[in-house]
């Protein structure tokens, strides 16, 4: 019953975080013309298609069922709806699953949830836009300092620490590059989303985690150049090399940093 609880409420979960990787570009954008749309929000107004804004109907909002039923197409004007929202929808169910055979039922796996959960709208957001919103971010790094109240995940200290030496940490690199090369080699929500996980996980993690998100980046980076989907000196969002490098921190911390302490100390 508990699985098939957790089941049901990642799958919502997961199509309202198709929601917001759809909505939030488009609020952010309407902020920076100083258009913003007061009407326009995450709940208002309600789903509809992103092609022919026809509303969607309850049952044509089912996670990946309505995908299957529908055949991956609009109801009204039969175009193409993105497989983007069935993935997300799969990924946030098996992400949760994946947490709860780690954690079991308990306060860590509800903080875990949400950490889990924002990631992973950041990471499509950031693949499509390559942007890594405030609202996100900043929120997370709060409910992460207030997760390690207790030491949940890291003591107090550890995550303060933490969130302060990873927006540091790649500011300075930042820094560093542009004195070097005279261009922009990452972008400040990459910054903030350190920091986020720093808070999250404590500053012990952060060097497995920017060791692992650029081993990870580079290796993508060089398999795009080589099959031709990318130019060499094209931009490339760096917020998923974070996100998957600072959840397999917040799960295996501990004995990361336990690893790697003994090898420095054998």
């Amino acid at each position: 019953m508990i699985i098939l609880g957790i089941t049901l409420v990642a799958l919502i979960i997961g199509s309202f975080l198709n929601v917001v990787i759809h909505r939030i570009p488009i609020m952010m954008q309407q902020e920076w013309d100083n258009q913003q749309d007061t009407t326009f929000n995450l709940w208002w107004p309600g789903s509809q298609c992103p092609k022919c804004h026809t509303a969607i109907k309850f049952w044509q909002n089912i996670p990946v069922i309505s995908f299957l039923l529908l055949k991956g197409r609009c109801n009204h004007c039969q175009q193409g709806i993105s497989w983007q929202y069935p993935l997300v929808e799969l990924a946030t169910l098996l992400l949760t699953l994946v947490l709860y055979c780690f954690l079991g039922f308990h306060w860590n796996f509800i903080y875990a949830c949400f950490f889990t959960w924002g990631l992973i709208a950041l990471c499509v957001i950031d693949i499509k836009h390559q942007l890594l919103p405030d609202a996100i971010t900043l929120s997370l790094l709060w409910v992460g300092l207030l997760a390690n109240l207790t030491g949940t995940f890291t003591s107090l200290s550890s995550a303060v620490i933490g969130a302060m030496a990873g927006y540091s940490a790649l500011w300075l690199f930042a820094q560093g590059f542009r004195l070097v090369t005279g261009k922009e080699g990452m972008g400040h929500g990459d910054f903030k989303l350190l920091a986020m996980i720093g808070a999250w996980a404590g500053w012990q993690v952060l060097p497995f985690v920017i060791l692992c998100s650029s081993l990870i980046g580079a290796i993508v980076g060089a398999l795009l150049i080589i099959t031709k989907r990318q130019s060499r000196g094209q931009a490339i969002p760096f917020g998923p090399y974070l996100a998957l490098a600072g959840w397999i921190g917040l799960l295996f911390g501990q004995g990361i940093v336990d690893f790697y302490l003994g090898i420095a100390f054998h």
